[in-house]
């Protein structure tokens, strides 16, 4: 795939010694460390509409804590996965091209940071029939989200030294 090649090779402009420093990295790309924090953060961003859609959803509609855990992950991997494809699509890439692309880039990514989210969500007592307007659902949330976040920093970033997950659409990202 040529976009593979591409990517990768803006990630290998990081050089054989990848000390992970924030500043940009020789070439003036920015730092592995930098990509990672904001594939992670992409990531993020994703999981959080999905959640939030899927809560206030399955709260709105009286569902089991499985019913809405599962639209809440459904939904946390579409809207990562849309936000993956949309600079695909208005790069002129076709449909067949970017499904593959978006899988890879934010499937492992988007499983670690709703594993632990939702694990901590199961956790707290109550936060599952909080309503929205309850800081007993937003707090444990938050508290998910920010435990994960190394946790896919780190997946994020070991993918990314391989030329792998975001780097394959980092070319397509306006900055």
């Amino acid at each position: 795939m040529a976009t593979q090649g591409t990517s990768a090779s803006h990630v290998e402009a990081l050089g054989p010694t990848d000390t992970g420093r924030p500043q940009d990295a020789p070439g003036g790309g920015p730092s592995l460390d930098r990509l990672s924090v904001s594939a992670t953060l992409h990531c993020m961003t994703g999981c959080v509409i999905g959640e939030v859609a899927g809560l206030a959803i399955g709260t709105a509609l009286g569902w089991s804590d499985l019913g809405t855990i599962a639209l809440a992950v459904g939904l946390a991997f579409l809207f990562g996965y849309a936000l993956t494809s949309l600079p695909l699509f208005r790069a002129g890439l076709a449909f067949s091209a970017v499904v593959p692309i978006a899988l890879a880039t934010d499937t492992i990514s988007i499983t670690i940071m709703e594993a632990i989210e939702n694990a901590t969500m199961l956790m707290f007592p109550g936060a599952m029939e909080a309503n929205l307007d309850q800081l007993a659902m937003w707090g444990p949330m938050a508290l998910g989200f920010a435990i994960a976040f190394p946790f896919v920093f780190l997946a994020n970033r070991a993918l990314l030294k391989r030329g792998k997950g975001h780097a394959l659409v980092h070319e397509y990202h306006q900055h």
